[in-house]
């Protein structure tokens, strides 16, 4: 009877004994695989460029977030951000996202990297817009010589820097061979390749899909095409329920040493060139060193009254 009993304590601490170790086990694996949710709303230049696909894995081993991407132009992007429908925002249009901060819709703004426009168009270049010595005159001359031009017509970055050309122009883009796609950028540059148009693209997207176009990046050399990306986080105080901690931990990657140095090398073995310069690196380092927001965009003066007239004549945002 003793070795009876015996033998059934053994056996009750052993089932106890192995009971708490599984269950110590399984509520570390629940910790380990529970993650909140982050909504990022974002240009399509860092989905269709791939830099997503680098970052993201890099930020979600770090922090106990995942994040949901949604790829639309900056003005959705931003506006989603109006909404509190998205927790953090990283987009490419300054006058608007100086605007959304100040109408305290978002906080926190900081400079990520930069890029730079360039306008494309057939290789032939009919409009001879490769001999052109600024932007606004490569605009008109497209505009003069009656070639198509295929649009965002989205209210996305681009769209918003392509209309200041037009503006610094002095030229209202109308008629049959104006076309707006109302897509992304990729998109967008596979119809004014169809189309045999010139169109206006951040340089990291065109050389991600070069190889599928016929079209030639024909003038960049403006420090009008300037491209500032800054990451942004929708104001708590307008949105309660917004993830407002995951907000902050993936703006401070994307400014971050190891996110910053993976801009250094991304694109050049495939390209030979940078997709993207880091803007929150030292001063010195391979970036700008835009450590300050305006520092960054003092150069490219945005947005002057040229632009808000074509924006008039539109009748658009």
């Amino acid at each position: 009877m003793r070795i009876g009993q015996a033998i059934l304590i053994a056996l009750s601490l052993a089932v106890l004994t192995a009971s708490t170790v599984a269950a110590g086990c399984g509520g570390q694996t629940a910790e380990r695989v529970e993650r909140r949710e982050l909504v990022l709303a974002t240009t399509t230049s860092v989905q269709d460029t791939g830099l997503l696909d680098g970052w993201i894995p890099l930020f979600e081993a770090r922090y106990p977030y995942s994040v949901k991407v949604i790829a639309v132009g900056s003005g959705q992007a931003m506006e989603m951000g109006r909404n509190g429908e998205c927790d953090v925002m990283l987009v490419h249009s300054p006058e608007d996202e100086e605007r959304m901060v100040g109408e305290g819709f978002a906080v926190n703004r900081r400079p990520v990297m930069h890029n730079r426009f360039a306008i494309v168009g057939p290789p032939e270049d009919p409009a001879g817009v490769a001999a052109s010595s600024t932007a606004a005159e490569a605009m008109r001359k497209i505009a003069s010589s009656g070639s198509k031009f295929v649009s965002r017509g989205d209210g996305s970055g681009t769209h918003v820097k392509e209309l200041e050309l037009w503006g610094r122009a002095d030229v209202l883009p109308t008629g049959g061979r104006y076309m707006e796609s109302g897509k992304g950028m990729g998109d967008t540059l596979r119809i004014a390749s169809e189309e045999g148009a010139y169109t206006l693209t951040d340089k990291g997207t065109f050389l991600k899909l070069r190889d599928g176009l016929t079209l030639s990046a024909l003038f960049e050399e403006d420090e009008a095409l300037y491209n500032y990306y800054h990451v942004m986080e929708v104001n708590p105080e307008r949105w309660p329920d917004v993830n407002a901690e995951g907000a902050r931990a993936f703006s401070d990657f994307v400014t971050g040493t190891e996110a910053q140095e993976f801009l250094r090398d991304f694109g050049v073995e495939e390209y030979g060139e940078r997709l993207f310069f880091p803007d929150a690196l030292p001063e010195g380092d391979l970036g700008q060193g835009c450590r300050e927001v305006d520092s960054c965009e003092r150069r490219s003066a945005l947005l002057g009254s040229g632009r808000r007239k074509v924006r008039t004549a539109h009748g658009k945002r």
